[in-house]
């Protein structure tokens, strides 16, 4: 059960067929692994899928006791939030240093680590340390850390050291150690390259009203002010895109001091958003009660 109460379910589905992949090659004989809970109607209108950020747990709806938006007329609403269309170079730079810490870790491998009963935890840390610090914006690093010294008051004297001297070191390396233990290093490597390569635009000469105009659903897209990972300039791409294809989309810029891990955060005027768009679904669907 989770928090609600509701009975959550791990599912698994085998695919026999091979999926073809982007570069040119595929793979078959794969399993999905995935979580359902509540119960479709008979029309199957109220099925909700879910796309975790790139190192959150899976468990949308709690933890369990015991491809890609490919279909786009099979989706009535479309929920993107602190997104964007491609990862900007700053991104793909960000993602790029990540990559070089845990390849450089000298207990990579090659990416055999496994096979040496090691893994690269030094680099995994260090690319979770470089993430992190551009999920947050600068007023609020400033609000909770500033120039605190580490279980000193900040009027003592500097150890003058290369060890933690002030609470952001701390607080970093404690998010690097922690990811290092549950994150797999090859996992990181090909989500981000992933991240890196995905530009829908692309196949449309760069065209993304183009690329968006084979949706049909409703839109509802938000951003947050102080994310300059994925700032609302981004998402208004979107926005523009969808509405030179003469598609429904709902805007909000949501005012947040958090940078883009606003988004996971309880942000009062974020969660009315949703919550009225998630009525509005349910009505447009014929679900409200």
């Amino acid at each position: 059960m989770n928090a609600a109460g509701m009975p959550v379910k791990a599912e698994r589905m085998r695919f026999s067929e091979p999926l073809a992949l982007a570069a040119g090659g595929s793979f078959g004989d794969y399993e999905l692994v995935f979580e359902t809970y509540g119960k479709l109607n008979a029309e199957r209108s109220n099925a909700i899928l879910i796309c975790h950020a790139l190192n959150a747990s899976h468990h949308v709806a709690g933890v369990n006791e015991a491809g890609e938006l490919g279909y786009p007329r099979r989706l009535a609403h479309c929920i993107c939030i602190a997104s964007t269309p491609k990862l900007s170079a700053q991104n793909i730079a960000f993602n790029e240093v990540a990559r070089r810490a845990i390849i450089s870790d000298p207990e990579f491998h090659g990416g055999r680590f496994y096979d040496s009963g090691v893994v690269p935890r030094r680099g995994l840390e260090v690319a979770r340390m470089i993430g992190h610090i551009t999920y947050l914006s600068d007023d609020v690093m400033a609000e909770r850390f500033g120039r605190l010294l580490r279980g000193r008051e900040s009027t003592e004297a500097y150890r003058y050291t290369f060890d933690i001297e002030f609470e952001i070191e701390s607080y970093l390396r404690y998010q690097g150690e922690k990811f290092a233990g549950y994150f797999d290093a090859n996992t990181y490597l090909i989500i981000t390259r992933a991240l890196d390569y995905f530009d829908p635009a692309r196949a449309f000469g760069g065209d993304l009203s183009k690329a968006m105009a084979q949706a049909s659903c409703r839109f509802f897209v938000a951003s947050f002010t102080t994310d300059w990972r994925f700032s609302p300039e981004r998402s208004r791409e979107i926005v523009q895109a969808l509405l030179a294809c003469d598609l429904e989309v709902t805007y909000a810029e949501i005012e947040a001091a958090h940078g883009h891990d606003a988004f996971l955060l309880d942000n009062p005027q974020y969660h009315q958003l949703l919550r009225a768009y998630a009525e509005r679904m349910a009505a447009n669907l014929g679900l409200a009660e």
